[in-house]
């Protein structure tokens, strides 16, 4: 008895290691290369014949045949027939699964064969489609796959980035009545479960561009399975997620999806080594970031710093501005990055690193002379309006371009047509605001734009107008022809009736009724003009160690006089009255009477480097204008840079001052640049 029941366990034993192998699953890396339900059933019905059952059938007699021999052995020979069997069983069972594999290996060597093949035959003809219908009928006529449906859309995507707007408005129409398209985005959303991560974050990208509706089921269930698996997500699919949540609107998916992301950037920033991942989440992450993880962005790109490239400095200004954040470790690196490559760097590129850098507030003299320098010697290849706009960029930064502003003046005077309204408009206004005036023919220059205003007045509106004839008042020229125009009292009306822009308007009105009173008195003036004066830079900065200065040097109070209000609501720091000769300081009590021509009244103004022309003591616009009108009240102006005043000792403040005074075109200190005597 003991016997039959070692027997039966033995035969157990060899049932166990000699069942059946189910067929071999697929590995998952060729997980999304299968093509179908269809393709399945035919992967099958090839599996099956590519690997027979190496084993004979294990049920019935088999069983039956071992039971039935059982009594046969005698019950001394019992544990060396044991022995024997589990030896013949091993062996045996050694060399099926030796076979087993190397059938496994084969069929699974010609199964990748035949996928593989296939699917370079598909991308192959992808590459060849040049519209997106052709995209569709590819899909239609092949069984897609998973990982194609991803490659179909984003391939979609590509084409239609590179078209024109009117083409691209056409193929979308296309697109969206083309029944392989709706097809293609039911598969995506029944299969969106089971994509891989790289897969889902791409198809969502290329969806969202496509210009699929963001409330429609397969947006949405895309969104939701990006939430699903935003743990599984790398940094790469993390950049791409990102890049597209920043181009949708704010939903409740959306948003929490932002959310999940930020958290998860949080998480895995000290992780990121790849600057192009990082400059993109600056650049998605945007102005509502924390400021906690701007800074632990910041802190990223400062550990790659070393590897950054021209590409990388371009987007990383674009990262910045889009975070609102002005990191001057970044800046500067980006900057360097800039000058050493900038004769690589495309016009338009360099004007965005311009703007970029207006909306940082971020000033850097060397990179705006590079670039300034750069343009200026490749000028001859640039359009007219490429000019404009360099210049243009250059004004927003207070920054004076000058020798491009030289060249661009002397190509107005010669040929003044390439000029249309906007143009003009801006070259007026760069050229006021940063006080340029042609060292030749400057009177010639203004003319020139003159006679171009006065070709637009038929067509130009009153806003327009004003702030044409402001800016030429600025320069110190008076337009006649446009202020006519101007002051009709229609037009004036106009301009002053409304709610918006009108105190700055009617401030632009008080600064011409100024100029034509100074600059032009012969010209007659319309009475309904505001009677309120030019209210131009107040002093709003600290005076004290100023005034212990000229205490000290001149030893009275009655020898100068603070805070002085003039005609126009001008207004000046500091007047002195001296002698025609310059010899001596007079009582300002005594000399009143400025019809007086043997005195001469110094009119001090303590300015900040902001009324400048960035890294220059070159007055902007109005700060010019200022000075010029004060000449003609009959003043000497003296403009002192305030902030390199107050970093004087006493004793050099007292010494600054009194070679002001007494002979200012000699300054005793080397080095030290408190003053502009333009």
């Amino acid at each position: 008895m003991n016997s039959k029941i070692g027997y039966l366990l033995s035969t157990v034993r060899y049932l166990c290691r000699c069942r059946p192998v189910p067929r071999p699953l697929v590995p998952p890396s060729m997980h999304a290369a299968q093509c179908g339900p269809y393709q399945d059933r035919l992967d099958d019905v090839n599996c099956r014949k590519l690997l027979p059952n190496p084993f004979p059938s294990l049920h019935g007699s088999t069983l039956r045949f071992l039971s039935q021999k059982a009594d046969v052995f005698s019950a001394g020979d019992e544990a060396e027939q044991d022995k024997s069997r589990e030896a013949a069983v091993s062996e045996q069972a050694t060399h099926s699964s030796l076979e087993l594999k190397m059938l496994e290996g084969d069929a699974q060597s010609f199964r990748v064969k035949a996928v593989l093949d296939q699917n370079e035959q598909f991308f192959n003809s992808l590459q060849k489609c040049t519209c997106p219908s052709d995209v569709l009928d590819l899909a239609a006529e092949s069984a897609v796959c998973i990982k194609q449906f991803t490659n179909c859309l984003t391939t979609m995507w590509k084409l239609f980035r590179n078209m024109s707007e009117d083409r691209r408005r056409y193929e979308k129409q296309l697109t969206f009545e083309h029944p392989a398209f709706v097809s293609l985005c039911q598969q995506l959303l029944r299969d969106s479960r089971r994509m891989t991560r790289g897969d889902l974050v791409f198809s969502l990208h290329a969806v969202v561009k496509l210009g699929v509706p963001q409330n429609t089921l397969l947006v949405q269930t895309l969104l939701r399975v990006c939430q699903e698996k935003l743990n599984q997500l790398d940094n790469r699919c993390m950049s791409v997620l990102a890049t597209t949540l920043a181009e949708m609107d704010k939903d409740k998916n959306v948003s929490a999806l932002q959310a999940g992301l930020q958290l998860l950037v949080e998480q895995r920033i000290t992780s990121i080594r790849d600057i192009f991942i990082l400059q993109n989440l600056m650049k998605c992450m945007g102005k509502d970031v924390p400021v906690f993880l701007k800074k632990k962005l910041e802190m990223a790109v400062l550990r790659e710093i070393d590897h950054l490239t021209y590409p990388n400095a371009h987007r990383v200004f674009l990262g910045l501005v889009a975070m609102n954040y002005c990191s001057i470790p970044i800046l500067n690196a980006c900057s360097q990055k800039i000058q050493e490559n900038i004769h690589d760097a495309p016009f338009r590129q360099l004007i965005v690193i311009l703007e970029a850098c207006h909306s940082l507030q971020y000033r850097n003299i060397k990179l705006f002379s590079a670039v300034a320098d750069y343009v200026n010697s490749v000028v001859c290849l640039l359009d007219k309006r490429q000019i404009i706009h360099f210049l243009s960029a250059f004004e927003t930064l207070g920054f004076q371009p000058s020798e491009l502003m030289g060249v661009l003046a002397e190509k107005v005077t010669e040929d003044s047509e390439f000029l249309d309204l906007k143009s003009l408009l801006i070259v007026l206004r760069v050229y006021s605001r940063l006080n340029y005036v042609p060292r030749d023919q400057h009177h010639l220059f203004y003319e020139t734009l003159h006679s171009c205003l006065n070709k637009y007045l038929p067509q130009i509106s009153n806003a327009e107008l004003l702030k044409a004839v402001y800016s030429l008042c600025i320069l110190g020229y008076i337009p006649h022809r446009a202020l006519d125009q101007l002051l009709k009292k229609e037009n004036y009306e106009e301009l002053v009736s409304g709610d918006l822009y009108k105190e700055k308007r009617e401030t632009m009105l008080r600064c011409v009724r100024t100029c034509m009173e100074l600059d032009s008195p012969s010209f007659l003036q319309p009475a309904f003009l505001p009677t309120e004066n030019f209210s131009s830079l107040v002093s709003s900065i600290n005076l004290r160690k100023a005034r212990e200065a000229l205490l000290e040097l001149l030893g009275d109070e009655n020898m100068f006089r603070q805070n002085v209000q003039l005609p126009y609501d001008y207004h000046i720091d500091f007047e002195i009255c001296m002698d025609s000769g310059r010899k001596k300081v007079l009582p300002v009590i005594a000399t009143d009477s400025h019809t007086d021509i043997s005195v001469q009244r110094l009119a001090f103004l303590f300015v900040p480097m902001s009324v400048f022309c960035l890294g220059t003591t070159h007055p902007q616009g109005k700060l010019a204008m200022k000075k010029r009108h004060l000449s003609k009240l009959g003043y000497h102006v003296i403009l002192v840079l305030n902030k390199k005043f107050q970093a004087l000792t006493n004793e050099g403040a007292i010494e600054f001052l009194k070679g002001k005074i007494y002979a200012e075109n000699i300054s005793p200190f080397s080095g030290v640049n408190v003053c502009d005597n333009n």
